[in-house]
């Protein structure tokens, strides 16, 4: 049984650690590449337009549920509609390039294109929700009090990414340098440590689940409507980012469990916990509260029941393609390198925290 277990766990970290660095080297070039002050101006008005853009948008930033949080307040203060605030707040964490990039060789190229799309919908049908009548209420408000001034950037806003940086034509080759040394700080240092406790509880929690439970064993237990309700109670208060709930997934689909369920997982568990409903109940209201519990609940048990229904509609056996994506297409002498160097860089973060050094800083802004 314990040789099983570390073979598993031997398997599972073969085949995710040399996408999940793939995940990390996206995750800071958009970091350097997408300053934080366009998505306020972007997200500004409300309605369905803004919405759509504020869910486009955040499904590949590389955002987790604890640092999304502090994201979208800022963009919100800076001018995002309600709506649009709720929409990044869902369609964020639940995706990422991080966790797209890990999807393909853990979960399968069905499940790999089922979850953002699902991820973008809920996030859309939730930011309706919130922003209902919201453009009524900002007329009113306009009409009652005169024309409000536009609301000037927040000052938490990321250093180096106002509107006036990308205008004035100081972007040299060396302030180019300097982004990208920031969005790999980023990537690395901050988004790693972020994720990594979760992402190893992830990987030991899948290999577990494979070593305990027969492949297909929880077949006739892992699927229908009680097991996504089951999927929704367990995910909604959990704190677990996207990226460590991938190999939990693919664990679950070997095990038995259907895709559907599987979705409801991925989606609800990322998108939430008891620390952010409270965050936005606060915040942005009632109504935007409603909109956002609605809209997790909601479509991810419709998009559960919708994604088994096409699986069995195209005969798609989703557990098969567990584990296929990394073989298909990483030969080994690119995987293996990929996965000791990403190994060694968690081990010498690890390291640092138990001796307590201090933490890396940050490269100057040029």
């Amino acid at each position: 049984m314990i040789s099983d277990f570390f073979q598993n766990l031997y398997h599972l970290w073969i085949e995710a650690a040399p996408w999940l660095l793939f995940g990390l080297v996206i995750a800071g070039l958009l970091d350097a590449l997408l300053p934080q002050s366009l998505l306020s101006r972007w997200l500004g008005k409300p309605g369905f337009g803004s919405i759509l853009k504020a869910s486009l948008l955040g499904t590949p930033l590389p955002l987790c549920s604890c640092s999304v949080v502090p994201a979208a307040l800022t963009i919100h203060r800076g001018g995002a509609s309600r709506g649009a605030t709720v929409s990044f707040l869902i369609a964020t964490p639940e995706n990422g390039a991080d966790s797209i990039a890990l999807s393909w060789p853990l979960l399968g190229p069905f499940l790999t294109v089922v979850r953002p799309l699902a991820a973008i919908l809920s996030a859309i049908f939730a930011g309706l929700l919130a922003g209902w009548g919201e453009k009524r209420e900002q007329v009113r408000e306009s009409t009652t009090n005169g024309d409000p001034t536009p609301p000037s950037e927040p000052e938490d806003a990321a250093p180096g990414s106002s509107c006036c940086d990308a205008s004035c034509g100081k972007d040299t080759t060396s302030g180019q340098q300097s982004k990208l040394a920031r969005g790999f700080h980023f990537a690395f240092i901050k988004l790693l440590d972020d994720v990594l406790f979760w992402l190893l509880f992830g990987v030991l929690v899948a290999a577990v689940l494979e070593t305990v439970f027969p492949v297909g064993g929880l077949g006739e237990y892992g699927r229908g409507p009680f097991a996504m309700l089951l999927a929704l109670v367990i995910g909604i208060p959990m704190y677990v980012c996207a990226t460590a709930s991938t190999p939990i997934a693919a664990a679950m689909l070997v095990v038995g469990v259907s895709p559907g369920t599987v979705l409801v997982f991925l989606l609800a568990g990322p998108a939430t916990n008891l620390g952010t409903l409270a965050i936005v109940r606060r915040e942005l209201g009632k109504r935007a509260f409603r909109g956002y519990l609605l809209g997790i609940l909601g479509c991810s048990f419709v998009m559960g029941l919708l994604t088994d229904w096409i699986a069995a509609l195209l005969s798609i056996d989703v557990a098969s393609q567990v584990g296929e994506g990394s073989h298909a297409s990483l030969p080994f002498w690119v995987a293996q390198p990929a996965t000791w160097l990403l190994t060694l860089w968690i081990l010498w973060l690890i390291a640092r925290k138990l001796l307590k050094k201090p933490a890396i800083p940050q490269p100057a802004s040029s």
